[in-house]
């Protein structure tokens, strides 16, 4: 079972894809440094509870349509439903760009959330690339994310100072149709395909994925992550006008350094929880680092150099945090099921964007900025407790194989069970499950004691 580089299609789609993830997210994250200064400024009507709703009300968008989009798109293919996702936050970005009020802006964000396409682009980046080659496809694009959140944090503050809160909106919209452009020209079709049980959710599974207590803790999890995330960037940037002195078009001064070297300063542990195979501790430790950084900015939020330390060691939780959760969701989710299990992860990370964005916005109104600060390090400290109680997950991977039916009907008499029965015996092999009536296995193996001979008997095509 040898690796491959990538061919020229799939470098194709995954540079192209990773391109549409990133211009969006650009757009998204280049309101968060700014939105909650020039918004109070700009609409009379903003209070910091709207502004809260307006920044948050994306993320009920993204919750609500991210699982149904990626259904639907089974059925009609990825790219139409790309192509409206993009245009929904093209157009929702020219409501926000031409409202007055800020009501006006919430219902231009709403429109935004509503195009829920990360599911249907991670589908469709599965279809495109082949199975050895899916987790790095991936990765490209985790990255894309990351480095568009460093950009943005420069790029928002800088341009909302020469084109005001309608200018980064008109800017997110001409983003979501450069992606356009990207996904009709650059990106291969891969026509309509049957579901990928490892990429998009599978109804039947949903049940059992919701149940699942492992999962629950991870759910939980990136939920209060981004309700965090969210919630503070209601108040940061307030807080680095009214108590540090620094003005809104000099935040990025402040970004750029605790954002860049916080980024640099968690890769030692990636590779400690990867490749020592220490997630667990290391997913632990950074949770309680984050309630360090957030209690500290209960403290410290009054002065520059104070908020610059404790956005330093928050960013560097965070972006432990954001890289490790979806390697946990991968590890723990049952045999056929990660796109299930990542469909409603990413379900409770926009959901955490939303109530994070109300949340904060009405703390901050009611009583103020340490309030917020106080009540995230609670709930992270709540995370804490949960997250110490859960398994050290194995480090197994996935692997799809179709099963050669001559086989199953000459040695298990046609029987699908009981060649599935077969396989889980065979060294190596930890689960394994047929999603449907697909002639497909998906399988969670030990690589390192896996007999491949034995399991490459069952293989229609052998690898």
């Amino acid at each position: 079972m040898d690796s491959f580089s990538f061919n020229k299609s799939e470098t194709r789609a995954t540079l192209g894809l990773a391109g549409i993830f990133s211009l969006r997210m650009l757009g998204l994250f280049m309101l968060l440094p700014v939105f909650s200064i020039y918004a109070s400024a700009q609409y009379e009507d903003a209070t910091p509870l709207l502004i809260g709703v307006a920044i948050g009300i994306y993320g009920l968008g993204q919750a609500v349509f991210q699982i149904p989009f990626g259904l639907i798109s089974d059925r009609v293919g990825r790219k139409p439903l790309i192509y409206l996702g993009l245009f929904l936050f093209a157009v929702g970005g020219a409501v926000a760009a031409l409202a007055d009020t800020i009501y006006g802006v919430i219902l231009g964000r709403a429109v935004q959330g509503s195009g829920a396409i990360a599911a249907v682009t991670m589908a469709f980046l599965a279809d495109l690339t082949r199975d050895e080659n899916r987790t790095k496809a991936m990765a490209v694009v985790g990255m894309s994310i990351g480095l568009s959140f460093m950009l943005a944090m420069i790029l928002g503050p800088v341009f909302a100072s020469w084109f005001g809160l309608p200018g980064i909106f008109w800017i997110t919209s001409l983003l979501a149709l450069s992606g356009f452009v990207i996904c009709y020209f650059w990106i291969p079709s891969a026509g309509t395909l049957p579901c990928n049980a490892e990429s998009l959710p599978v109804i039947a599974q949903i049940k059992e994925v919701i149940k699942d207590p492992q999962l629950q803790r991870l759910n939980v999890g990136v939920f209060i992550l981004h309700l965090v995330l969210t919630a503070s960037f209601v108040v940061l940037p307030p807080a680095l006008m009214d108590y540090a002195g620094l003005e809104g078009a000099d935040h990025w001064q402040l970004y750029l350094p605790v954002i860049g070297l916080s980024f640099f300063a968690m890769i030692p542990l990636i590779l400690l929880a990867e490749k020592q195979r220490k997630i667990k501790p290391v997913f632990v430790s950074a949770i309680f680092i984050m309630c360090i950084g957030l209690l500290m900015l209960v403290f410290e939020h009054q002065s520059l150099k104070g908020i610059a330390r404790a956005l330093f060691v928050f960013f560097f939780a965070f972006n432990l945090l954001e890289a490790l959760l979806p390697s946990l969701v991968s590890k723990v989710a049952p045999a056929g099921s990660k796109g299930t299990a990542m469909g409603i992860y990413s379900s409770g990370q926009f959901l955490g964007a939303f109530l994070g964005g109300v949340s904060g916005g009405a703390l901050y109104g009611w009583i103020g900025p340490s309030a917020v600060f106080v009540v995230t390090a609670c709930l992270v400290a709540i995370w804490l407790y949960l997250a110490q109680s859960m398994e050290a997950p194995k480090f197994l991977h996935n692997l799809m194989i179709e099963l050669d039916e001559s086989i199953v009907n000459h040695s298990f008499n046609g029987s699908h069970r009981g060649a599935l029965q077969a396989i889980l015996a065979i060294e190596g092999v930890e689960d394994a499950v047929v999603i449907g009536n697909q002639n497909v296995v998906h399988l969670k193996v030990n690589k390192d004691v896996l007999n491949a001979q034995q399991l490459e008997k069952f293989m229609l095509v052998k690898q």
